[in-house]
């Protein structure tokens, strides 16, 4: 006999389950985390998706959407449609642990709360017929152990409101999760002359991750290496270290002072770079030059000029033909 949920009569169909256990099924195990969000609930909504390995924490693939104008239980519900069809994709024997920070969504795919909105119960039964649910179990995580999925979901509808495409960044097979420390390192050009890394003392090393590791990662640099006073990251033939430590003298950064005072990066179109200083104001960084902006730098120079809470500059160039 199939086994059935006991729920209310109206929604009998959607918890059916009419098939038997499969033997000797897969036991691979993928961790799907999911997220979604709507600025005006209704608004402008979007979703995050992604797959773990959870032996490395090795993010496997991610993918976000901007919906247009959606409420944040509809976009909720997508982003668990997305990373049930891509663990699919990956093994479609494996069993799918879903880790949400709606509780929702949670209760209701157990079968323990109703769902009463049409929309909604569309997106449950897709959920549903996507993958076998005897393969998929839930559990609910805090917001900030959802931090992936959810940067994901701002991201698309970061750039749905901006009119642009949402582009993934280029996941690395060794890119670490939550239960990895290290991963490996693109391997480097050995040609003589070009720039090898760059090293950046700070004074507080988890705020420079959090803003300025957050940006390396935005413009396609991988982790690397951690340890306990310092990270770095990969990319474009070069890495970039941020170090704190006793070594570090205890007075603010100053850039005005002789030294290095800023740091350049290509970023894209112009599209592309007014997105990503939008976005980087939710990670401690706040734009220079505002009154000048985006030709701080002259009329046939477009770029951002951003700041970070220890006034570390970073100037984000657009492509000159794009």
């Amino acid at each position: 006999m199939g086994k059935l949920i006991q729920v209310p009569d109206s929604e009998a169909t959607l918890f059916e389950d009419t098939t038997e256990p499969t033997p000797g099924a897969n036991l691979r195990l993928l961790i799907v985390e999911a997220d979604g969000g709507s600025r005006g609930n209704p608004g402008h909504a979007g979703y995050g998706a992604l797959v773990r390995d959870p032996e490395t924490g090795t993010i496997l693939v991610e993918k976000a959407a901007y919906l247009g104008k959606a409420s944040n239980n509809v976009a909720e519900y997508s982003g668990l449609v997305a990373g049930l069809e891509l663990a699919d994709r990956i093994d479609s024997g494996a069993r799918i642990h879903v880790k949400m920070d709606s509780k929702l969504v949670v209760e209701q795919m157990e079968g323990r709360w109703k769902i009463k909105h049409a929309d909604m119960r569309s997106l449950a039964m897709q959920a549903r017929k996507t993958v076998d649910p005897r393969r998929v179990s839930y559990e609910w995580i805090p917001r900030e152990r959802n931090k992936d999925a959810d940067r994901l979901s701002n991201e698309a509808m970061d750039a749905g409101m901006a009119g642009v495409d949402w582009v993934p960044r280029e996941v690395s097979a060794q890119e670490p999760g939550p239960s990895a420390s290290t991963a490996a390192a693109p391997k480097q050009p050995q040609a003589t002359g070009t720039l090898h890394h760059v090293e950046v003392w700070v004074a507080n090393l988890q705020e420079a991750k959090d803003s300025l590791g957050w940006l390396l990662e935005r413009l396609g640099f991988q982790p690397k290496d951690q340890w306990n006073d310092g990270a770095s990251w990969a990319g474009a033939g070069i890495y970039v270290v941020i170090e704190s430590g006793p070594d570090v003298a205890a007075e603010p950064h100053q850039r005005r002072r002789p030294g290095v005072n800023h740091l350049a990066f290509n970023a894209g179109s112009r599209a592309e770079v007014d997105l990503l200083a939008r976005r980087a104001a939710s990670h401690g960084w706040s734009l220079l030059f505002a009154d000048r902006h985006p030709f701080a730098g002259g009329p046939d120079h477009y770029a951002a000029y951003v700041e970070n809470s220890e006034g570390f500059e970073v100037e984000l160039v657009a492509q000159a033909d794009a």
